[in-house]
């Protein structure tokens, strides 16, 4: 079986390279990145291509394990060394001697074990829970986090010495929204191999739909795009998928929240700006036929109706070289006219503060005389 980060991304691109240069060595890799956006793929695919291949690959989630058993587990332990210990059991590390191990959700490891961990990276040995011996074992490690270690080591989560010595080799899985690019590619993957598996005949999908899919925003990455292909052609069998198929499937989940608008989880400097501008654009792109429909047939401040830009959507052909400000003023000069210049429902509309319009249309020099001198 081949592991690969599927996709025709520059991000995607790079991180296969890197796969194929770190793979054939034993140095320990830490793997980064949002839940769901490829980080067990990734660690599959550096031991498909290490020397360790026909050996064991081990996967661990730290997170899962409770943090009274979760040393026995990774290191084993002696007959009789706790409440339970009947015999003398082998831990993951020893299982996955010669071999590799996965340790996803190093993040949630506890401080205590730890300490041990970052011994057995050091030296390769390590004692049993209740044991009197080292155990040597010839493991290599890859790590993965959804976490910002660096901020675990500062808010003491997280040893600083393991967070270095775990770092010297980073592979950070960018979010499905960030790499737009590959969500025609992954979706097609997905579709046709459920398909396959479940003798189901894919009746395709429509352009409106499949733009629909390139827009939102996708919190819960490939797992999510993944999930969504299953079901959605099980949902909606027999038929050509459309528009209003896909917003349905899509915008509410289990608790019937609304999840048409984007869920952001940028660092706290950059989510205003991110927030500000995938809310617009979803709004702007969700619904493209309505849109066209209501601005044909909308009035537009009097005399000036017949000067107003009905092509002001940001066509696909622009993507490429746009800048995000020129797509953040587009969008904003759009819905103040919309909104006959109210900044205070244009604030609302985006769940912005007013203030902050205000701030941006300082920036971008907007004045209501914008789009007529254009």
């Amino acid at each position: 079986m081949s592991f690969q980060l599927l996709g025709d991304s520059i991000q995607i691109k790079e991180i296969n390279e890197t796969i194929k240069q770190v793979a054939p060595t034993d140095i320990s890799i830490l793997i980064t990145g949002e839940s769901g956006s490829g980080k067990e793929v990734v660690a599959n695919s550096i031991h498909e291509h290490s020397k360790r291949k026909n050996k064991p690959f081990i996967i661990v989630n730290c997170g899962a394990i409770p943090e009274g058993i979760i040393e026995s587990e990774l290191f084993g332990h002696q007959k009789g060394s706790f409440t339970g210990a009947i015999d003398d059991r082998r831990g993951y590390f020893e299982l996955a001697d010669n071999g590799t191990i996965f340790l996803d959700e190093i993040g949630d490891m506890p401080l205590g074990t730890q300490v041990k961990f970052l011994r057995v990276l050091e030296t390769g040995d390590f004692m049993r829970v209740g044991g009197n011996r080292n155990i040597e074992v010839d493991v290599r490690i890859i790590a993965a986090t959804n976490k910002d270690l660096s901020d675990e080591v500062l808010n003491k989560n997280f040893r600083e010495d393991l967070y270095y010595r775990l770092r010297s080799i980073n592979i950070y899985i960018p979010p499905l929204r960030e790499r737009k690019s590959d969500i025609k590619i992954l979706f097609d993957k997905f579709i046709e191999n459920y398909c396959k598996q479940n003798n189901i005949v894919f009746k395709g999908i429509d352009e409106y739909a499949m733009d629909f899919l390139l827009n939102y925003n996708w919190p819960g990455n490939v797992r999510e795009l993944k999930n969504f292909c299953e079901s959605i052609i099980v949902l909606y069998p027999d038929r050509k998928l459309s528009l209003d198929d896909v917003k349905k499937h899509l915008q509410i989940d289990v608790n019937g929240t609304d999840r048409s608008l984007p869920i952001i989880f940028s660092r706290p400097k950059e989510s205003t700006e991110k927030d500000f501008l995938f809310r617009a654009l979803l709004e702007l792109k969700s619904d493209i036929i309505d849109i066209k429909n209501f601005l044909s047939s909308m009035e537009v401040m009097g005399s000036r109706e017949d000067t107003f830009k009905e092509n002001f959507i940001i066509q696909k052909d622009r993507f490429k070289d746009i800048t995000m400000e020129e797509i953040e003023k587009e969008i904003l000069l759009y819905l103040l006219q919309n909104n006959f210049w109210n900044v205070d429902k244009t604030a609302e509309i985006l769940k912005q503060s007013t203030r902050n319009i205000y701030n941006k249309l300082k920036k971008y020099k907007i004045n209501r005389d914008e789009r007529w001198k254009e």
